[in-house]
This record gives structure tokens, C-alpha cells and sequence, in this order.
């Protein structure tokens, strides 16, 4: 899939890939928050659908490819990989950097969402130890009903991002939001990819197993845009992107990344390492969304993820790492 570099170079694409995800990350953010206000759109949304979709096209990228090449668990540990980054180390440091505020209709519509979609995979991944193309046409079928259900919902229960009163001088120039938009996210992607190739010659170099590739070193790599962007969105208090970007990814990864690459080629020989510990920990950390984000107080108004739940998420990520090393080397 990547093929084999000096290590010097490998140095200097991680090096120059980190840099170009920074600079990218803020110019990608500041064009998502000025499209949502010049179309009125949900920041959620924009947030799920754009940014979180946008930022998950370097996992679609990966797994595509490695299922093509046969490679079924770096594919499969990818998406799951970047599953549990997401939650555990990307939303727990934007928690960390700035409380998160959470959305009645994300608790109680999209984590149940979220939770039948990672089940879903863990029946269908689960069944017979392989994954054949009639379950991966089964994940994107689910996929294209649950997407266009949620986003009618948030966006016929939010608050619009622009309102009609707004004059033409408040309201940012569509194409240029749309232009840093898309430039943001094509450095992203590219940025990801130079990383993700010299950390996985990295990698090699310690011969450590493909799933164990997948679900660190790749399922890191391919999730770094998130990360940038999460910490950009959280430093300018942009809290809907922030969960959007994290919400929008995993439901991607977890039926769109995995039920496509499944489709072009079925995978089979599937580690039990996926349905033993990855999949029950995705399970987990996206019920800890809800328990976290809902105001227990009043579960009418909206909850917040403070520092301390992200704290507990980053420790779990640490000690999550450190078992999967431990049992794949």
C-alpha cells in the first residue's frame, strides 16, 4: 500500500506532515464556520456531514486500498482504530482544552445512532469470521437511511447559523468559505497521507503486525485531521463542530469506510482480536458520550463533557494502546 522509504525521508514526512496538518486545520475550520453562516445551516451538521466526513476521506482512502490489496486488517484496524481515537484521545483533549457542550439531540438521537451502527458491525463482523460484499452493501444501506433521518432532525430542531435578518455585510462570501473550505481539507488529506506513509515505515522497521499497524500507527495517522481540526475548533469555542466532526467520522468509519472497502473486495480471516476487545471498547466510549454529555440535572436542557470526563477518556486511550501492543507484539 505504501511503499518502503529511507528512514530519513520517513522522518521528514512526519515532520512536514505534522506542520501541514496545523496550518491546515484553521484554514479548513475558519471555511466550515463561515459556509454554515452564510447558508444557514446547522453548525452540527456542518460539523458531521463536512467536517467529519471530509476529515474520514484518508481512512476511506486507506481501507479501500488495503482491502483491494488484501490487507484486511490493516482496512478493518484502520476504521476501528480511528473509532476509538476519535472519542477517547480526540474529543477527551478538546474536553480538555475547553468543555464541551452537548446537545439534547445528540444524546438521546445520534450516540443511539451511533451505538446500532457499531452493534450492526459487530453482527455482521461477527458472523462466520468474515465480512462478504452482502454485508457491506447491508452497512451502506443503513448508512444512507440514518444520514439523511439525522440531519433533518437537527436542522429542523437548531437554531440556524445565520438568520434571515442578517445583512449581506455579516453574512461571509459563500465562495470564498467554500474555497478555504476545500482548501483546507485537501491539504488535510494530503498532509495525513505523507504522515500516515512515513509512520508506517516506522513501523514496519520494528515488525510489528499489520492489525497492529491499522489500529495505531494508520488508524492514528488516517485520524489526525480530526485531531487538528477538533483542537482548532475547540481553541475558537466552536463546541457543535467539535462533536459533529466526532459523531460525523465514526458513523462514517463505522458503516461507510468498513461497508465499502468490504464491498470491493470481502474480507476474510478477520483477526478475533476486532470482535474480543476493539469493537466491545467502540461500544463503550460511544456510551460514554451520552452518560457524560446528558444534564443529569435536566435532561431538558443541554449537558456538557468537562475536563475531568475528558481526562478519564485520554487514560483510557493510554491504557487501550498499551494493551493492544502488548497483545500483538
Amino acid at each position: 500500500m505504501y511503499l518502503d522509504i529511507p528512514l530519513y525521508l520517513a522522518i521528514v514526512f512526519v515532520v512536514f506532515g505534522l506542520l501541514l496538518l496545523a496550518w491546515s486545520a484553521n484554514v479548513f475550520i475558519d471555511g466550515a464556520a463561515a459556509l454554515a453562516k452564510a447558508l444557514g445551516i446547522s453548525p452540527f451538521i456542518v460539523g458531521m456531514v463536512i467536517i467529519g466526513f471530509g476529515t474520514s476521506a484518508p481512512e476511506l482512502c486507506v481501507s479501500a486500498l488495503s482491502g483491494i490489496a488484501g490487507h484486511s486488517d490493516i482496512s478493518l484496524g484502520n476504521a476501528y482504530g480511528s473509532d476509538v481515537f476519535n472519542i477517547a484521545a480526540i474529543l477527551g483533549v478538546a474536553a480538555l482544552i475547553h468543555p464541551v457542550r452537548v446537545k439534547r439531540g445528540i444524546v438521546f438521537f445520534a450516540v443511539p445512532a451511533l451505538l446500532f451502527a457499531t452493534i450492526l458491525s459487530c453482527g455482521l463482523v461477527g458472523a462466520g469470521g468474515g465480512f462478504s460484499r452482502i454485508d457491506g452493501v447491508i452497512q451502506l444501506a443503513v448508512f444512507a437511511v440514518l444520514l439523511p433521518g439525522y440531519c433533518w432532525f437537527d436542522q429542523k430542531n437548531a437554531s440556524p447559523a445565520s438568520q434571515p435578518g442578517d445583512s449581506a455585510q455579516e453574512r461571509p462570501s459563500i465562495p470564498k468559505a467554500s474555497f478555504k473550505l476545500i482548501v483546507g481539507l485537501l491539504v488535510l488529506a494530503g498532509s495525513s497521507h505523507i504522515l500516515v506513509w512515513g509512520s508506517v515505515d516506522l513501523a514496519r522497521a520494528f515488525g510489528v503486525s499489520e492489525l497492529m499497524i491499522g489500529l495505531t500507527v494508520v488508524g492514528i495517522g488516517t485520524s489526525l485531521p480530526e485531531l487538528a481540526s477538533a483542537i482548532a475548533s475547540a481553541r475558537k469555542g466552536k463546541n457543535e463542530f467539535v462533536l459533529g466532526n466526532i459523531v460525523g467520522s465514526n458513523f462514517f468509519n463505522t458503516l461507510a469506510v468498513v461497508g465499502l472497502a468490504g464491498t470491493i473486495s470481502p474480507f476474510k480471516n478477520i483477526s478475533p482480536w476486532i470482535m474480543r476487545r476493539d469493537l466491545p471498547v467502540i461500544l463503550l466510549l460511544t456510551v460514554m458520550i451520552a452518560v457524560f454529555g446528558v444534564n443529569w440535572g435536566n435532561m431538558k436542557k443541554p449537558g456538557r463533557i468537562n475536563k475531568l470526563e475528558g481526562a478519564v477518556w485520554v487514560v483510557m486511550y493510554l491504557v487501550y494502546l498499551a494493551a493492544t501492543i502488548k497483545l500483538e507484539t
